[in-house]
């Protein structure tokens, strides 16, 4: 099979019909073998009915439901999961994306050796207000900054290729889908391109995604991947080094604090308490907080992906 076309859903029932005709068109146009995976992330509009229509009026479209809106990212997982084409697409279901560019995303995956192609809204400006497009300017400039893939002008467009390896060798959990080109970075796929694309208006519904507040989220997302990219794997290098640092630099203080008093006693002079010493309490804080921070280095090297309930998603129907 050439493509899989895997695409989140949640309310988007007035797009379905329109988005399915448009890519069995593209796909047929250019003789592709495809299949069309919709996941419904708990919608609670006729999402699911109108995906088993067209599953019943076309072989090549399979759905999966999923029991509540659980997010972006466990529905591309569970799409990603089930997807068996060659080269994989993904876009979103309210027809701002364009699938005209699928037959140039697929080539660049298998005729120029891409491993990830993603797709760079040009005319973004002309549909989406400021509070969407400036919060997505500084989170794309934050984004390549942090993750090092400084050809990549937006992160978050939903219109992207992968070969399969690449979907079937990382993990998209929380709200991570939009770093996927990092992910795949940090799993060994390096040769990451962008496609400039083109960007449609919205014509039913509304964006279930505010603009601050998704940068909001995008920011601590990016500051925990960026963490655990570096330091997963090994937290006792950070936690283990931070914790030895402090822990030495309260003893070293409290050796201060003991030669000064040891000062006094021998050259009979008034002394006060130790414990009046704000330096004191300060190397005692510094030494317990170090140890504690050792520890939870200890528990996070056995602890360390271990948990069995990361993507447990409750899929209530599949096509």
């Amino acid at each position: 099979m050439n493509i899989s076309v895997v695409i989140p859903l949640y309310n988007e029932e007035e797009s379905l019909v329109e988005l399915h005709d448009w890519i069995r068109r593209v796909m047929e146009d250019n003789g592709f073998s495809y299949e069309v995976i919709f996941v419904s992330d708990g919608s609670t509009d006729r999402s699911w009915d109108v995906i088993e229509q067209l599953a019943r009026q076309n072989k090549e479209v399979r759905g999966i439901k999923l029991r509540r809106n659980y997010g972006k990212s466990p529905a591309l997982y569970c799409g990603f999961e089930a997807a068996r084409g060659d080269v994989v697409i993904t876009m979103d279901a309210d027809l701002q994306d364009s699938p005209d560019e699928i037959p140039q995303l697929y080539d660049m995956i298998v005729k120029q050796g891409y491993d990830l192609v993603s797709g760079w809204k040009m005319n973004r400006s002309k549909g989406d207000p400021l509070s969407k497009t400036l919060p997505t300017k500084l989170f794309n400039a934050t984004a390549r900054r942090v993750s090092g893939i400084h050809n990549l002008h937006d992160f978050n467009c939903g219109l992207k290729a992968y070969r399969l390896e690449v979907v079937k060798h990382i993990e998209v959990y929380g709200e991570m889908h939009r770093y996927i080109p990092y992910l795949a970075k940090n799993a060994g796929f390096t040769k990451i391109g962008e496609l400039r694309v083109h960007h449609q208006a919205r014509k039913h519904g509304k964006s279930k995604y505010m603009g601050w507040n998704r940068f909001a989220n995008g920011y601590l997302d990016l500051v925990s991947l960026w963490f655990l990219s570096s330091f997963g794997l090994k937290p006792m290098h950070v936690f283990g080094f931070v914790g030895t640092l402090m822990f030495l630099v309260g003893a070293v203080a409290a050796i201060v604090v003991g030669v000064n008093k040891l000062c006094y006693l021998l050259n009979g002079l008034p002394h006060p308490l130790v414990t009046s010493s704000p330096y004191f309490h300060i190397s005692l804080t510094m030494m317990v907080l170090g140890t504690q921070l050792f520890v939870s280095g200890f528990l996070g090297e056995l602890l360390i992906r271990n948990s069995q309930l990361r993507n447990n998603y409750q899929i209530e129907k599949e096509l």
